[in-house]
């Protein structure tokens, strides 16, 4: 560019050229105005889709077939197919991580709801599907929805998937998106943990297979978007003490893989009915993720029935054949993934290496093709092989429909509803407009605003020439955001110090302002805690405290406070505040995750009580002497007290911790009362069973074993708010096998959750229904999962109660 050439006729010329080059979407296939091929086949709407892809597959050359293989496919020209990218995100929001996605004038940004890990501590499975499809004004609590709120449910359009619709029609996003994360928080320090629901698998997989119900609709065969949950399996571990995710073998038990590692993927696929599952960069016991046939063709295609495809994490395939050594060959590379069931490879190898496995002998063209025929039946699903999109059901979303109203307010809602109540003492919280007009923000994260989105969120590059600049400021992310200093500031007046530079705190030289500030206030509010730097892909954490001084800025100003001091944490992982947690003058602590566009705006309205907190934690948080003999890279999930291994997560642990799993506090008070609920439940048994088989003993019967269908315990439970505040409860149900389980079954587990709106002095009554085979079984030694008899102990909020299981079935030998 000339140094005379006018910076604002630049800024006027993008615009223009953005504006004008923002046309609508043309056919990706069959396009009605092609002679050639809009009577193929292929093409024709009436046929069924497997011989509309039987069709299409018969019709490819090899060369062809092998560039439809990468996530950048290739054009075929002669039956009219434009190229097309795979790779699009969508954890939270649609994103520009992936190629596939590009913001441009048009199209500024999109709905950035909360990380995952915040969404995930609202325990509410209507808020997740919701964020694909917003309800009725009732705090995303369903079960209390009158008819009427119901038919407003149904009209109701879907969040995410329509902005992907909207921004696929306007040319600018494909319709594949590789989201969920849906890999078990095992490890506090994981960077990418805040991409996932928790540790908790029953947890995670209920996120998985609601989130992915909103995105992709409920439609037996067609599909308004893609979804993939990811990454398939034992993956948690991206850089840690010379160890990185390209180089790890995940040594993992049959126990722990089956009722642990696996379960949130089966539950995504069964249940959700994903449209993809992506395999990892790890090995498990010595196997490459995206070349074990017992992983891919034979658990996910065959025992869970995926109806879909199975694509490779980025360059997996790459990884395995250069890092890990475990193919001699490229090209035998490119046949032990393909033959394993690996479908799409993301990244280029399977282009360029493919052809020549065919032609040596490695791979057979019936291989090749059935892996198109899982690619190309998903976008035959999606319509892109039905001709022109304006015409069909989604094709009328457009920019208005990207970043609405009704969009945004649903983001502030999951926000809200993720923020926990970890400490509230007198109580203090809420504050009050009339007794803390002034109110000092403090802390490195009281402006955060890109930091609230968490990762896999928009990118925005920054570059020294206006062009450049202006191009990413048009890349965009979120629709807008509201920091925690602006959100405190529609409240009070507020007197903002940083106190640190940054999260990483690396000094005292901001901290005098800071106090004095707080000597000042009516009350201190500091927002501290982590962001990107610390904790992210490629990036593990080494401890769990608070980063640099932190921990010594926020004991000084809590020292100095004039008024109450209270504790906002932003972080994905947990983080060992036990120091604030003992601290008197710290009176309350919120912990806010990274909470989305309107974080901000979540914290102070839960600060001055416009809105009620109602999380709860989705992982432990745990001290920070609990890394002392744990390495990352040790998989099991069960301790060893011979060998000091203290195991992992609530259902294992039994040490100290700093916040258990599902702590949460709210303003007011909740009593528990059991309705109605069994103590002897039957389980009936297909047909006579020995013991010798193994099938039923005296302890367990083997799941395969029983009839399930319709096998639940229903407890009937009387919630009654007996605070003066309405309030939203978090009902949260733990079962625990008979003790004659074994040494091998775990502490407890999350059977039950939901989430219910109360008003002040109301009892609503709520229905669990926990479904026997799925929920109160357990997995042995040899990865079989079986149901154990005998007494089963619940916690239904503060009550507890037993149902014994009882073997149902004449002629059982027992031994």
């Amino acid at each position: 560019m000339s140094s005379t050439f006018s910076p604002l006729v630049a800024v006027f010329f993008l615009l223009f050229l953005l504006h004008y080059t923002c046309q609508a979407r043309e056919a990706f296939a069959c396009d009605p105005k092609n002679a050639a091929t809009k009577n193929l086949p292929f093409c024709k709407v009436s046929v069924a889709i497997p011989e509309r892809v039987k069709d299409l597959v018969g019709r490819l050359t090899l060369e062809e077939k092998v560039r439809l293989l990468v996530n950048n496919a290739a054009a075929v020209p002669r039956l009219g197919m434009k190229g097309y990218e795979w790779w699009s995100e969508a954890l939270h929001g649609v994103s520009n991580v992936g190629p596939g996605v590009k913001f441009n004038a048009e199209f500024p940004g999109a709905t950035s709801f909360p990380q995952v890990i915040t969404t995930a501590a609202s325990f509410n499975a209507s808020l997740w599907e919701s964020i694909g499809r917003p309800l009725a004004a009732n705090n995303g609590c369903s079960k209390y929805e009158d008819e009427e709120e119901r038919k407003i449910k149904r009209k109701r359009k879907r969040v995410v998937s329509d902005e992907a619709r909207a921004m696929y029609n306007g040319g600018k996003a494909g319709l594949t998106y590789w989201s969920p994360n849906v890999n078990i928080f095992r490890d506090p320090r994981w960077g990418r943990g805040q991409e996932t629901p928790g540790e908790d698998p029953v947890l995670a997989g209920m996120y998985a297979a609601s989130y992915v119900r909103g995105l992709q609709g409920t439609h037996p065969s067609r599909l308004k978007v893609a979804a993939c949950c990811k990454h398939f399996t034992a993956y948690d571990l991206d850089n840690w003490n010379g160890m990185d995710r390209f180089h790890f073998n995940a040594q993992v038990s049959k126990q722990d893989i089956e009722d642990t590692f696996d379960v949130p993927f089966r539950m995504c696929v069964s249940e959700g009915k994903v449209a993809s599952v992506m395999c990892s960069y790890n090995q498990v016991n010595g196997v490459p993720t995206c070349a074990d046939p017992n992983l891919l063709k034979k658990t996910v295609r065959g025992l869970w029935q995926l109806d879909g495809y199975i694509v490779s994490d980025c360059d997996s395939v790459g990884v395995f054949y250069s890092n890990q050594h475990y193919a001699p060959t490229p090209e035998e590379a490119a046949a032990d993934a393909i033959k394993a069931g690996l479908d799409l490879d993301c990244g280029p190898f399977l282009a360029v290496h493919t052809q020549d496995a065919v032609k040596k002998g490695l791979l057979s063209l019936a291989d090749v093709d059935g892996a198109l025929v899982n690619t190309l039946t998903v976008q035959m699903r999606l319509g892109m092989f039905d001709g022109e999109p304006s015409a069909q059901q989604y094709g009328k979303l457009g920019p208005n429909d990207v970043c609405k109203p009704a969009h945004q307010q649903l983001a502030l809602e999951a926000a809200t509803q993720g923020i926990v109540l970890l400490k509230n003492i007198g109580p203090v919280l809420p504050l009050s407009q009339q007794r803390h007009r002034t109110v000092a923000v403090i802390g490195p994260n009281s402006k955060a605003t890109v930091t609230m989105i968490g990762n896999y969120a928009g990118k925005v590059h920054s570059d020294p020439y206006l062009m450049n600049a202006l191009i990413a400021y048009l890349i965009g992310i979120a629709c807008g955001y509201t920091s925690p200093l602006q959100g405190i500031g529609r409240y009070a007046t507020t007197h903002h110090q940083l106190g640190c530079e940054n999260v990483a705190c690396k000094n005292d030289k901001l901290f005098g302002p800071a106090i004095n500030a707080a000597r000042q206030a009516d009350a201190t509010v500091l927002v501290m805690g982590l962001d990107q730097s610390i904790e992210a892909e490629t990036v593990d954490r080494t401890g769990l405290l608070l980063p640099g001084r932190q921990q010594d800025l926020v004991s000084k100003v809590a020292a100095a406070s004039k008024g109450p001091t209270i504790l906002v944490l932003m972080s994905g992982g947990p983080v060992d505040i036990t120091f604030a947690k003992n601290n008197p003058r710290i009176v309350g602590i919120l912990w806010a995750g990274y909470p989305g566009q309107a974080g901000g705006a979540a914290i102070a309205d839960i600060l001055f009580g416009t809105s009620s907190p109602g999380g709860k934690l989705p992982m432990t948080w745990y001290p920070e002497e609990y890394l002392r003999k744990l390495p990352m890279t040790k998989m099991a999930m069960r301790g060893s007290e011979s060998a000091g291994y203290p195991g992992r997560t609530y259902r294992f642990y039994k040490g100290e911790v700093v916040y258990p799993f599902g702590h949460g506090l709210t303003y007011t008070h909740f009593v528990h009362t059991l309705a109605s609920a069994p103590t002897v439940v039957s389980v009936p048994v297909n047909g006579h069973r020995r013991s010798n088989a193994s099938d039923i003993s005296n302890r367990a019967i083997r799941v395969t074993h029983a009839r399930c269908d319709n096998l639940f315990i229903t407890l009937q439970v009387d919630i009654k708010n007996v605070g003066s505040r309405d309030g939203t409860h978090t009902l949260v149900v733990f079962s625990a096998p008979p003790p004659a389980a074994g040494h091998w079954a775990l502490e407890k587990q999350l059977v039950a959750f939901q989430k219910v709106h109360v008003p002040a002095k109301a009892q609503h009554r709520v229905g669990v229904h926990i479904h026997v085979c799925k929920l109160l079984s357990i997995v042995d030694k040899s990865g079989i999962r079986r149901i154990p008899l005998g007494l089963h102990s619940f916690n239904i909020g503060d009550v507890k109660h037993s149902v014994s299981l009882q073997a149902a079935a004449l002629g059982i030998i027992k031994s």
